[in-house]
């Protein structure tokens, strides 16, 4: 494929485009009508365009911004699939690849951000604890004041 643009040098561009390549010829096998289609649709679109977009961008700030939001429809993309799977539209194994492919988009994304985000120091996609825990005193910390509780 001749190179036309600076943003279609981008390994994470052609990534984003082999994704939404595949999100297009996976969406035509599945019949049923649902938002999960539409939404899968849309935000694997999304990443490439995003890139594209923000790479064109002058100031680091604007390129930040749309590099996040790409970044955002990768991770769409991944919970549109998962939703697909827990609904037996697609088998898990099926999408096993797409994750993988999804992550190093992700972690594409991050590095570039990490260059161009004035909030880089924020910025984390690694794996984390994403339980559901209740912090007991944390909940109630504005129950009491004073050591006492108040009413």
């Amino acid at each position: 494929m001749k190179i036309y643009f600076d943003h279609e040098k981008l390994d994470v561009y052609r990534e984003a485009i082999a994704f939404c390549g595949w999100a297009g010829e996976v969406l035509a096998t599945i019949g049923a009508r649902a938002a999960v289609k539409d939404q899968l649709d849309r935000a694997s679109t999304s990443i490439p365009l995003n890139i594209a977009e923000g790479n064109g961008k002058f100031s680091e700030r604007d390129r930040a911004r749309f590099l996040e939001i790409a970044r955002g429809s990768a991770l769409e993309c991944a919970a549109c699939l998962d939703v697909m799977v827990i609904r037996s539209w697609l088998p898990s194994e099926s999408i096993a690849a797409r994750k993988e492919q999804l992550s190093r988009i992700v972690q594409m994304l991050m590095g570039m951000l990490r260059k161009f985000s004035g909030r880089a120091e924020y910025l984390q996609e690694d794996e984390g604890d994403y339980s559901p825990r209740i912090d007991h005193e944390q909940e109630h910390e504005h129950d009491y004041e004073g050591g006492e509780k108040t009413e």
